[in-house]
């Protein structure tokens, strides 16, 4: 006789699910023939001339007449062609680059944000001092986290008669000064 079907068995009868994988996007390969670079018409000429004599195959004097250039200035865009070359060859970092520009502009929004939820826990706690009935804290009068200074009270009038005896020399006599109460 058979046995009766449990429901593991029923379970275990069924093919698993098998989720199709999602395929990756292939990046088109970029194009290494000569005629396909970027660059003007005028670039591509004075690249291919400067090719040329570092092959051998004309002289820097040729180069130039070629180009329409002083001897000089063919040497400089030597000099240029060389510097551009190296720079392309010098190995690219792995991974994605952050620009100056995306970075500062990722900052901003996160400055952005922490403002606002300085802001939202400041309502908070306004909120919940009101709530319990707390009175808010009195703004702080410190200027650069020292406490301010008491300034002195001096008469003007004595400032002054000092400053012009000072100024007049040792003929006219000193000036004490009186003693003065903080509540005048």
């Amino acid at each position: 006789m058979s046995e009766p079907a449990t429901a593991t068995d029923a379970k275990t009868e069924r093919p698993p699910v098998v989720k199709p994988k999602p395929k990756k996007k292939r990046r088109k390969p970029r194009s290494t023939a000569p005629g396909d670079q970027m660059g003007s018409r005028d670039a591509k000429r004075t690249a291919a001339v400067v090719l040329e004599v570092f092959a051998g195959a004309r002289t820097p004097t040729e180069a130039a007449e070629a180009l329409g250039v002083s001897a000089n200035r063919y040497y400089q865009l030597e000099a240029r062609a060389l510097q551009g070359m190296i720079g392309a060859c010098e190995p690219r970092p792995k991974g994605k680059v952050v620009s100056p520009e995306k970075q500062l502009a990722r900052l901003r929004r996160e400055a952005d944000k922490l403002r606002g939820e300085a802001a939202r826990y400041q309502a908070l706690a306004r909120a919940s001092q009101r709530a319990i009935g707390i009175a808010p804290p009195k703004p702080s009068r410190k200027k650069g986290g020292r406490k301010q200074r008491r300034r002195k009270p001096t008469v003007r009038a004595l400032t002054v008669a000092k400053s012009l005896a000072a100024a007049n020399g040792p003929e006219t006599p000193a000036v004490t000064p009186l003693p003065v109460s903080a509540g005048d």
